[in-house]
């Protein structure tokens, strides 16, 4: 692929390269602390409906769904509005489909389960990035999206 930018693309989707596993790790650690305070902020918003307490034994189910709904949306949204969250923006990635365009909804939905399901087996998902010759993790095969690293793109 040329180095140069395109000028007709979109700000952001200057596409180089597929990113390194450490890269996109930096980048998933940076998200994964922005949604943890994003989660706290989620359960504060509900205190007032449990008059301050703690989530009960009989609405646990519920609790854990709606924290995984918050989490969705987290990433879901970014993925659908340009393929960036902030981590993968300070990192200088773009989540896109395979052929360079945003994600929609269904393409999201489907990243952030297997994504989750890929944590669930000890990582493996995440780990196959070092195998694959694209560097590609299970998320981004079953949801026919990539990462892309683009070196030029301003933060």
């Amino acid at each position: 692929m040329s180095s140069k930018i395109n000028k007709q693309q979109k700000p952001g989707h200057d596409i180089l390269s597929a990113p390194s596993f450490w890269r996109r790790l930096a980048a998933q650690t940076y998200d994964f602390l922005l949604l943890i305070a994003l989660l706290f902020l989620a359960t504060a918003l509900l205190l007032p409906f449990t008059a301050g307490m703690a989530v009960t034994d009989q609405h646990t189910l519920i609790y854990r769904i709606y924290l995984v709904v918050v989490s969705f949306f987290f990433y879901g949204w970014f993925w659908t509005h340009g393929g960036q969250t902030l981590g993968l923006r300070a990192w200088k990635l773009t989540v896109l489909t395979q052929d360079k365009k945003t994600l929609n909804w269904t393409q999201a939905l489907v990243r952030f389960v297997t994504a989750s399901v890929s944590l669930g087996f000890f990582g493996l998902g995440y780990l196959w990035i070092l195998i694959d010759k694209d560097r590609r993790g299970w998320h981004d095969h079953l949801s026919k999206t990539t990462v892309f690293y683009n070196p030029q793109q301003k933060k």
